[in-house]
């Protein structure tokens, strides 16, 4: 009978953590995108680097460098589909000929963002799933925008929840008759 080869599991060579993820943990990322957005905006505003602003945000925020991002943002129709850290940043900040639609989503700016959470499912313990409304108040005050969400996180090896899946979208609006 032949041996079997012994497998080596170095965990440095690991992209996700071993630890399950937490409803808490979910919550609080969503505080750190929604405080990330507004930030973002500040940034512009105040005419600063809100380019590189927005680079470091997606780099702590979405999982690009463990592997596949699928992120579907809201207001995107000709490439509405972003699984590259550039197209991310795209649609957050403009000025990218390749994404001519994107205005800059995080630079209208937003002073707030308020989630309310349908349900968040962690129940499989490497990644959990979150869905409800959120709602971006603009700079102006006039009224929250409603945008309905479905984010996917996982855990990176150093702990930190990533997001692996984004999609947003407006809410259906029924034709008058």
């Amino acid at each position: 009978m032949k041996e079997k080869p012994s497998v080596n599991l170095n965990e440095d060579v690991l992209l996700y953590s071993k630890e399950c993820i937490t409803e808490y943990e979910v919550v609080k990322a969503q505080r750190e995108w929604a405080d990330g957005i507004v930030r973002i905006g500040k940034v512009y505003t105040d005419g600063g680097d809100y380019k590189t602003e927005a680079a470091e945000f997606i780099q702590e925020m979405y999982g690009y460098d463990l592997g596949s991002v699928l992120f579907k943002p809201t207001l995107a129709s000709v490439s509405q589909f972003r699984n590259s850290f550039d197209s991310a940043k795209s649609y957050f900040v403009g000025d990218n000929p390749a994404y001519p639609e994107d205005s800059g989503f995080a630079i209208k700016p937003y002073t707030n963002v308020k989630w309310e959470n349908v349900g968040i499912i962690n129940n499989n313990c490497r990644m959990a799933i979150a869905m409800g409304n959120y709602y971006f108040t603009p700079k102006d005050g006039n009224g929250d925008v409603k945008v309905e969400y479905t984010f996917a996180y996982v855990k990176d090896k150093s702990g930190k929840i990533r997001i692996a899946s984004h999609q947003s979208s407006l809410p259906y609006v029924p034709p008058k008759e």
